[in-house]
């Protein structure tokens, strides 16, 4: 049988007790470390009239040897805020294995990671253990890398597995180099699949996108800007010593102020074209900071190097060589000569000017 369902096909999300209107949150730290942290940040959660509990339970950390998850056991402290709290729990699956213990437990809401979206193989396994569990909701977080048609294909696999309850999460994407943020928003990409997917559930995870605790709140706020429908955020009871993600979880009471300070206003639809058109501007220039930053850090090496060998800082024959092949470059992409002169000699002029530095450090 073919359960397949177009991805504009699917609806929002619904929960019993939600209140229409307003944004969806789910909160809740980065790991389940200990029963008595995963029932106190829940309780307090609860308290500030949180619906949706979130706790990962196994942790797929770039390095072994970190924390990991507590694991199975951790599921028994979901079910204990079920039944002491009323709150739906989230948690986030990777394999199989972590699927058929969760729904084992009664875990509401599932969640994929970054890392396994980019598996469509993981993907394709997990939505397979899934097929027939249409009470089940599954979260889907953008992979790792810019990619659309991952964050899609990875929708339609659960889709096509005969889920329904099916939303997005956007947390951001790697990049190289120094950035602002933890993980890059390039939120055309969220923006261009909420058009494909015009009534399906988008969620924004600013912790993930922020990385530091302070960016939290105006990334929220940005985020229902954008007509987002709700956030994913890390809350712990005690973030200085959470075990996973410290710098960018927030204490309940924290989140309750964020909250009470969220403006959500009407009639700004996610699809706005100047919107979106601002927002690939900031993407630009957060790319072109971090790229000059980039440089200015090579341009620090030359100046070591040079000063290490005796070497002059300015080399005429090489600057206007350089020139030259920059201006033309930038003719062949469209770009004014005289503008891209002017950009190139002030950044060779601070190139210099990081490298007369170094020469003069004692």
């Amino acid at each position: 049988m073919n359960l397949s369902k177009s991805l504009s096909d699917i609806g929002p999300l619904s929960f019993p007790g939600m209140e229409s209107g307003l944004p969806l949150v789910i909160a809740g730290p980065c790991s389940a470390e200990s029963e008595q942290q995963t029932l106190e940040t829940a309780r307090a959660l609860s308290a500030i009239g949180v619906k949706f509990y979130r706790a990962g339970i196994w942790k797929p950390r770039t390095m072994p040897g970190s924390f990991e998850g507590i694991g199975d056991e951790g599921l028994q402290w979901l079910q204990a805020v079920k039944r002491e709290t009323g709150m739906m729990v989230a948690t986030e699956v990777a394999t199989v294995e972590h699927v058929r213990a969760a729904l084992d437990a009664g875990i509401d809401i599932l969640w994929i990671g970054a890392r396994t979206t980019a598996n469509p193989f993981a993907v394709q396994d997990i939505a397979d253990q899934l097929q027939g569990h249409d009470e089940i909701t599954v979260l889907v977080k953008n992979p790792v890398n810019p990619d659309l048609d991952l964050w899609l294909g990875a929708l339609q696999r659960f889709s096509n597995a005969g889920i329904t309850r099916l939303g997005a999460v956007h947390r951001g994407f790697s990049s190289a180099g120094a950035h602002i943020y933890r993980n890059d928003p390039l939120w055309h990409i969220p923006f261009e699949l909420r058009r494909l997917a015009s009534g399906m559930t988008l969620l924004c995870d600013p912790s993930h996108i922020g990385g530091k605790r302070e960016y939290v709140e105006p990334l929220s706020q940005l985020a229902m800007d954008a007509g987002f429908d709700g956030l994913m955020i890390e809350s712990h009871c005690n973030p200085a010593q959470a075990l996973s993600d410290s710098a960018q979880q927030i204490t309940p009471n924290e989140l309750k102020s964020i909250l009470d300070r969220l403006v959500i206003r009407s009639g700004a639809p996610i699809e706005d074209e100047l919107a979106l058109l601002r927002q690939q501007i900031d993407d630009c220039d957060h790319e072109l900071l971090a790229v000059l930053a980039r440089r200015m850090s090579i341009s620090r090496e030359i100046g070591r190097f040079k000063k290490a060998n005796n070497l002059r800082i300015v080399q005429p024959a090489r600057y206007q060589d350089v020139m030259n092949a920059r201006v033309d470059e930038g003719s062949r992409l469209g770009l004014d000569a005289d503008f891209t002169q002017r950009i190139m000699q002030a950044i060779h002029e601070d190139s210099v000017r990081q490298q007369l530095d170094i020469m003069n450090d004692n």
